[in-house]
């Protein structure tokens, strides 16, 4: 083999980041290809690389007899000795064959396709299992280009696309740009093995956090919970090991600089760091911060919770689109009803009112009645959500009994709540009436009203004072002055 063809084996096993052998081995493969389309046997074809003279040999091994029977495999032994003057009857010879001469341009430039599959075949093999095994971890590369939305990444050895579900909304990249994304998967197709990239994951803001935050890293912290919508808002829940060390504190960093790096890698995206805790009304609480909860009321069986805040900080706790909610619901693993306190204060006084004693019920005597008490029914109302199961654990219930009784309870609860409800529907109709249908005139009030007491009955009418009896009542006067000076 040609020096030129060994170095641009070497250069292959370089670039493509294969082994020399794995080359080579592929090599042989190809020639033996072109042999099988040359002769009718290759049983007896081998290959020998020549470390020395950095060359591949072609070898056919055929047996020296004296008469040939199958030319394929034996020689005679005058052609042997021609070879090999030592050669004897018996004895194996090696034939080395020119591939080149003997092959012919048309089987080399087909062993030379051969071998270029080959190679792409070993290199899908080598990026599957060289990638495999990272999934779930961090890589930084470089933006080839974007093919109908999808970034082409070159990470080096291999290269990754990042479809359009996996980008962050909004954000946008030029070819050249350095990006950072985590591996989610690796898959073999017919084009080679593809790298599947993310950048909305929450393992990579997790990954993200574990790079900035030491104490992450160190497992000192750990993350508990993550929720996010990317390039909008995220919430993760931190955990301390250590007393000492304030989980959120250590997270944002002095002046923010740890968290607002994140924010910046994640095209501004909002990230609320709050404690985690192992207490379900305690942990919801501080997912739906800064807005204060005021009461709660957990449902464990349906894993919901009930919440109610100020009234003026309820925008605040639903978060524009029920941002905020969907977050904490996300992030604590329970569905979250958020109302505003008058909302919560009107619900549980129309529950008090719709309540109903269980002993309403047809059927329900006093003893059965003191038995539903001891499973906390007490209310037709809890009765109507019970199950079979539950009943029948009463001592003289059976499954059809129970049934009957829970489906009456449903019955005469929705009745009793459509009664409620019209009542309630009547008292607001009348509340929302036209102020001015209700408005008394002058005429609804006096006309044909004798008992009424008017101003002009109760009240003197005024009349002007007579001239002549006030002059007399100013002589009277000075007279009576005029008497008591003389006295003195």
């Amino acid at each position: 083999m040609p020096f030129d063809m060994i170095e641009a084996m070497t250069l292959i096993a370089r670039e493509k980041n294969i082994e020399f052998e794995a080359v080579l081995e592929t090599l042989e493969a190809s020639l033996l290809a072109a042999a099988k389309k040359k002769y009718d046997y290759t049983d007896n074809i081998s290959f020998r690389f020549d470390r020395k003279a950095n060359e591949l040999l072609m070898i056919a091994t055929k047996k020296v007899v004296e008469e040939i029977e199958d030319v394929h495999l034996e020689i005679t032994a005058a052609e042997a000795k021609e070879m090999d003057p030592e050669a004897e009857i018996g004895d194996e010879i090696e034939i080395y064959i020119d591939y080149e001469t003997e092959f012919g341009r048309n089987a080399i430039a087909s062993a030379k396709q051969i071998l270029i599959q080959k190679v792409r075949e070993a290199e899908r093999d080598r990026i599957y299992e060289e990638y495999i095994d990272k999934v779930g971890t961090l890589v930084s590369g470089v933006v080839q280009q974007i093919d109908k939305g999808n970034v082409i990444v070159n990470l080096g050895r291999g290269e990754g696309i990042m479809p359009i579900k996996e980008q962050i909304p909004r954000e946008k990249f030029r070819q050249g740009d350095r990006i950072r994304a985590l591996i989610v998967d690796v898959q073999k197709g017919m084009k080679g093995s593809q790298i599947i990239l993310s950048r909305v994951s929450n393992n990579f803001l997790h990954t993200l956090f574990a790079l900035e935050v030491p104490e992450i890293y160190e497992k000192v912290i750990e993350i508990k919970a993550i929720a996010r919508e990317p390039g909008e808002r995220a919430k993760i829940a931190v955990f301390s090991s250590d007393d000492r060390i304030d989980p959120v504190g250590a997270c944002v960093g002095i002046k923010g600089v740890r968290v607002q790096s994140i924010v910046r890698e994640l095209n501004n995206e909002r990230i609320d760091i709050v404690p985690f805790a192992t207490s379900p009304e305690v942990f919801v609480t501080r997912a739906l911060a800064p807005a204060k909860v005021m009461y709660i009321d957990v449902f464990e069986a349906d894993q919901k919770m009930t919440v109610a805040v100020e009234d003026e900080k309820l925008s605040l706790a639903i978060g524009r689109g029920g941002q905020n909610a969907r977050l904490a619901s996300k992030l604590t693993g329970w569905k979250v009803t958020i109302l505003s306190e008058t909302e919560y204060n009107d619900n549980k006084r129309r529950e008090a009112e719709l309540l109903v004693p269980v002993g309403q019920i047809e059927g329900v005597g006093d003893k059965l009645e003191e038995r539903l008490a001891e499973i906390d029914i007490s209310s037709v109302q809890r009765l109507a959500a019970a199950d079979v199961e539950t009943l029948t654990r009463i001592e003289g219930v059976g499954p059809k009994t129970a049934e009957a009784l829970i489906e009456r309870a449903r019955e005469y609860a929705a009745e009793h709540e459509e009664e409620y409800q019209r009542k309630v529907d009547e008292q607001a109709a009348i509340e929302e009436k036209d102020p001015a249908e209700e408005k008394l005139t002058a005429g609804d009030v006096f006309e044909d009203d004798e008992e009424f007491v008017t101003e002009e009955d109760d009240v003197p009418q005024a009349t002007a004072p007579d001239l002549a009896d006030v002059d007399d009542e100013n002589d009277k006067k000075e007279t009576g002055d005029e008497e008591e000076t003389e006295d003195k």
